[in-house]
């Protein structure tokens, strides 16, 4: 499975960001190789559609899912047309490794 989860800066070990269109780092993992990729949000610099801009982003990089603490209309319609399940943080998860632990282990809130 691929997941990307966004994030402050660009390590696992790095602060979640609640922001999905304007976050600063997308992470992506593997979970079957346990490989970890950081990219810069292509959106975030985008004076307007930063959701779209992020979510065709995460789309190329053909993702189960996508973890974040919300989403914007547009990227939402995009990630449900291309069936990328959705999750949200919740208040007690801080790290990016803290999201993906509680995605497998617990299951994080569907966005909906």
């Amino acid at each position: 499975m691929r997941l990307i989860v966004t994030a402050q800066n660009s390590l696992p070990q790095s602060p979640v960001d609640q922001r999905f269109g304007r976050c600063l780092w997308l992470l992506l993992l593997d979970t079957e190789s346990n490989h970890w990729q950081a990219f810069p949000n292509p959106g975030v610099s985008q004076p307007g559609g930063a959701g779209v801009a992020a979510a065709q982003f995460v789309l190329d990089q053909q993702v189960d899912v996508v973890i974040s603490g919300d989403f914007g209309p547009h990227a939402a319609r995009a990630f449900s047309a291309a069936k990328v399940d959705m999750r949200l943080f919740t208040e007690d998860v801080h790290t990016v490794q803290e999201a993906v632990d509680r995605y497998h282990h617990q299951g994080l809130p569907s966005f909906q």
